[in-house]
């Protein structure tokens, strides 16, 4: 396959694969337009449906719930969710040591305190188990994270939470599209939270979250959080009368509008990724030492972000880790593929959350090892036509696999 592009080889890719998403189409620049041609640009104008209120309406229609509220950004909805189930000071929430950090910092935000479950090693995700180990009468809610787009195995979870009285919040950030038993993530029965995030599955112009619920107390509870703690109706002016201490995290009628528009594809979208994703992924499949993601039987990925873990120990001999996961790293970028880390420690561990966190550390040795061993392809590079260039990133992955006794031999040199 040629010399490495690390040492001078030619390279798989000419250069890094581009980032090109989310992919904004006549349909989405006319649903925008519509919306800066009515005026109508904040969700709490009363006289007729807003945009927020079709997307909530859809997207409640198309996971099967009864309610859907739209809010500022995914980190918001799991504040306001925390919230309106009663979450607050002298709580503690369990949550996962391996997720991104806006998942404890919602939960910091509302006064309670993040108690970390360790993850299994090959889904990533918190299990019955784990949250069992570190819920205690003090919980109050457990925020299980669909991490990557697949769906923690929730019926046990909820189970573990029934016995102690705690709510369950889906974190289902990066899980549009995930399925569970055929039930889509977010429609379990629980209140469940959704990013809109520009790098999305189910993108918007920017930054929005949303919030699915069964319960109409809560939802109505999300609604009055968003604005100002206000009951705003449709058959009464504004009365500007605030009912609980409330914030101003409304999701707005242009990014509303867009992701509706986006919606009307999404199906499409999903399926392509997920054709594109078993092709690469079958692609590497007998790689030896490289363990690709999966989807247990009875899951439906939405393969939002794919994590791969590595057998350093077998592959480089007397390295220490960290050296060669950056070197085996810095040998698949060379060729084009643009590898990342995406977490760079365990979630306790990062420093803006290390001083609240009660348990001992090193508490979480999977999440530790998974964040040592492993690199990741983000969702950027995923588009629903990314087939042939996912096919050229397994090309790069098999030409460093062909030669991981040359990068095993620049990892030592670098190790010294």
């Amino acid at each position: 396959m040629g010399e490495l592009a690390l040492t001078g080889g030619e390279p798989v890719l000419g250069s890094l694969a581009p980032v090109d998403w989310p992919r904004t189409t006549d349909a989405d620049r006319a649903a925008v337009l519509a919306v800066l041609d009515s005026n109508v640009m904040v969700s709490d104008r009363t006289s007729a449906e807003t945009a927020v209120e079709r997307l909530e309406r859809s997207w409640a229609e198309y996971l099967g719930v009864r309610r859907c509220v739209g809010v500022s950004n995914g980190t918001t909805a799991i504040e306001l969710a925390l919230l309106a189930h009663g979450v607050g000071p002298g709580d503690d929430v369990v949550v996962p040591a391996l997720t991104f950090v806006a998942t404890a910092m919602a939960v910091v935000h509302v006064g309670a305190t993040p108690v970390y479950a360790d993850v299994d090693p090959v889904t990533f995700n918190v299990t019955a188990d784990s949250v069992a180990a570190v819920i205690t009468e003090r919980t109050k809610a457990v925020v299980p994270v669909h991490l990557h787009g697949l769906s923690a195995d929730l019926a046990p979870i909820a189970e573990v939470a029934r016995r102690h009285g705690c709510v369950v919040i889906e974190d289902a950030a990066q899980a549009q599209g995930a399925r569970y038993h055929g039930v889509p993530s977010g429609a379990s029965g629980n209140t469940a939270t959704f990013s809109l995030q520009m790098t999305k599955n189910l993108p918007t112009c920017g930054e929005g979250g949303l919030v699915v619920t069964d319960d109409e107390r809560v939802a109505e509870r999300i609604v009055q959080l968003r604005q100002f703690g206000e009951t705003i109706r449709a058959d009464r002016p504004r009365r500007y009368v605030s009912h609980r201490l409330g914030f101003n995290a409304k999701l707005n009628n242009v990014q509303a509008a867009y992701t509706a528009s986006q919606l009307e594809r999404f199906d499409e979208y999903h399926a392509a990724r997920r054709a594109n994703v078993a092709a690469f992924l079958a692609r590497l499949a007998g790689l030896d030492g490289l363990v690709s993601p999966s989807e247990p039987d009875g899951y439906e990925h939405a393969w939002h972000i794919l994590r791969f873990t590595v057998d350093f120990e077998r592959h480089f001999p007397g390295v220490d880790t960290a050296t060669a996961r950056n070197v085996l790293m810095k040998a698949l970028r060379a060729e084009g593929m643009p590898a990342t880390r995406y977490q760079m420690m365990p979630l306790p561990d990062q420093p803006a959350l290390r001083s609240l966190c009660r348990q001992e550390p090193g508490s979480w040795p999977v999440a530790q090892d998974v964040v040592d061993r492993s690199f990741t392809l983000q969702q950027r590079h995923l588009p629903p036509d990314a087939g042939p260039l996912l096919q050229s990133f397994a090309d790069a992955v098999e030409k460093v696999w062909s030669q991981l006794k040359a990068v095993a031999e620049l990892a030592e040199g670098a190790g010294r």
